[in-house]
């Protein structure tokens, strides 16, 4: 797959601080505007450092989230982290993705006419 096929299975995107907090919220221009799935997210993160600190995990560069209404990809980026929510069809969740959505770029997204920011 290319760019533009794994772009094409995005509903949305979330950024989040190198302590888990939430940071910028994107959506589909013409779709849901629902965000509830970045909760889920920032649990998971909070998950991630609860077992960085704990069991000396700290290579931690991606995570999956599944849940019956959606499928999230968490990847560790050089100073932050970024989540894309990806279509059910989403069942090609490979390394490629991952590398491509460790290497998507936050700006990109801002200039996507696809993807509106939410405040």
């Amino acid at each position: 797959m290319t760019e533009k096929s794994y772009e094409a299975y995005m509903l949305g995107a979330a950024t989040f601080d190198p302590s888990g907090l939430p940071k910028e919220y994107f959506t589909l221009a013409d779709g849901d505007k629902n965000i509830s799935w970045v909760q889920t997210i920032f649990q998971a993160l909070g998950l991630r450092s609860l077992l960085t600190s704990s069991l000396k995990l700290d290579n931690f560069q991606h995570a999956i989230v599944r849940d019956r209404s959606f499928t999230a990809i968490i990847v560790k980026q050089p100073h932050s982290y970024l989540a894309l929510l990806i279509s059910s069809e989403g069942e090609f969740v490979k390394t490629d993705l991952i590398n491509w959505a460790r290497s998507l770029k936050v700006s990109d997204l801002n200039q996507n006419p696809r993807f509106r920011i939410l405040n």
